[in-house]
């Protein structure tokens, strides 16, 4: 056995709790967990803090070798929450998360834990395989969020006046001003993957629905979506081809429906970098407005995500949009694109900042207000976003955590009637990764 050392001088405390973790290490490498865990216990905090580091990972390595996974997890978490960058103990955690068969969560951290710079070949290569995994058995996943929602302009208003002036005078009209609400926001989810073979064909269906209640209820709105088709997964990748139909619903008033087909694909370049692409062709019919804009929309969604290292990522979206209508002047292109940058922080904080861009064109020409005359126009509006939003997993309620996202919108375009600015709070609980 070993005695601590009872100098004062902080170099001999840390050879002396240096000595005892190499000790606990050699233990629990011959499978003596106890004493192992023992001398971990009964060793004194110190200020080294690669040794305090791989005293905690040692006593996750006994639990999560004695099948106590929830302990293990919850030490690992413990570590990520003040050292977030360790490739190692996201590794482990996302081995413990696939011996709860978490294939969502254990996905997460082993995208990260692959950006690592310290990570040998042999365990790289280990990484890519256990994606495969994980790919090979998400057979079901369910989300939840709720939470309150203040906006700052709910209907999308500028407010002011628009005139025109002709032979007979000036002719005015007040435009609706911006209206102010509190509103509750709800997603429920999930999809289940039924296996038709064991390596490969997958038959995965999905369903979830998104509802905003607000004080003013004429702008609540309802929306409901469900996808099932055939899924093929290999070692890099996966792709679903699925029939797909959505409902919704603005005021608690019939809106539209879509129906169609959508192909997802994502596929693995590097241990950083992946992408995918989001393919739609969908019908489009309206309760009440169908005969100026039932049509198609046809869009194509591509993403790559880029891991720095095990605790910074960066996520680019882009998006192609045609929406046809029988009248040309809802029929539109409409080009997005989108930056996100996000980090697993120090204390147990996550933060992810996003700016998002769109620009919409319209086929044909409308009637509107425009220069104090009334002329036709085609439509053309730019949109900005600005979001960012805070989270801290040592908050954790039953596997969810507290969001805070603030954004700020603004929509220019050249019909002003059409333009606004807005802002929004989103106090919600999300599911925890």
């Amino acid at each position: 056995m070993f005695s601590w050392a009872e100098s004062n001088h902080a170099k001999t405390i840390t050879l002396s709790a240096l000595d005892a973790v190499k000790m606990a290490g050699d233990l629990v490498y011959k499978g003596d967990y106890e004493q192992a865990q023992d001398i971990l216990i009964k060793m004194p905090q110190t200020n080294n803090l690669p040794v305090e580091i791989e005293r905690w990972y040692l006593l996750a390595q006994i639990e999560q070798k004695k099948g106590n996974i929830d302990e293990a997890i919850r030490i690992y978490r413990k570590i990520l929450d003040d050292q977030p960058d360790i490739s190692k103990i996201r590794y482990e955690l996302a081995i413990c998360y696939m011996m709860k068969k978490q294939w969502y969560r254990a996905d997460y951290h082993l995208r990260l834990a692959m950006a690592g710079q310290d990570i040998p070949d042999e365990i790289k290569q280990r990484m890519l395989y256990l994606r495969y995994i994980a790919r090979q058995n998400k057979k079901w996943n369910v989300w939840f969020n709720v939470g309150v929602a203040p906006d700052t302009n709910v209907n999308q208003a500028t407010g002011g006046k628009e005139c025109i002036i002709n032979a007979w005078g000036e002719f005015c009209r007040d435009l609706p001003e911006p209206e102010r609400v509190v509103g509750t926001n709800v997603v429920l989810g999930g999809d289940y993957e039924f296996k038709l073979s064991e390596q490969h064909w997958r038959w995965k269906s999905d369903a979830f629905f998104y509802t905003n209640v607000y004080n003013k209820h004429d702008y609540d709105d309802l929306y409901v979506s469900a996808s099932t088709g055939p899924r093929y997964i290999w070692e890099r990748g996966d792709v679903w081809l699925a029939g797909i139909i959505n409902r919704s619903w603005y005021g608690w008033d019939r809106y539209n429906w879509e129906y169609g087909l959508r192909l997802d694909t994502n596929y693995d370049w590097t241990r950083k970098l992946s992408s995918g692409i989001s393919f739609r062709v969908l019908d489009n019919k309206y309760d009440e407005y169908g005969k100026y804009m039932n049509g198609q929309i046809y869009s194509l969604n591509p993403h790559f995500v880029y891991s720095f290292d095990s605790s910074k990522y960066m996520i680019w979206r882009g998006g192609l949009e045609r929406d046809t209508a029988k009248i040309d002047a809802y029929a539109n292109w409409r080009y997005n694109t989108s930056i996100g940058f996000g980090s697993e922080l120090v204390y147990g904080f996550h933060l992810y900042i996003e700016p998002y861009f769109s620009w919409t064109q319209y086929d044909g020409e409308k009637w509107v207000v425009k220069n104090n005359t009334y002329q036709p126009v085609k439509e053309r509006d730019f949109m900005q976003r600005y979001a960012i939003s805070v989270s801290n997993n040592k908050l954790e309620i039953w596997g969810f955590v507290p969001t805070l996202t603030f954004a700020y919108t603004q929509k220019d375009s050249n019909i002003h009637s059409r333009e606004y600015k807005k802002w929004t709070a989103e106090f919600t609980f999300q599911q925890r990764f």
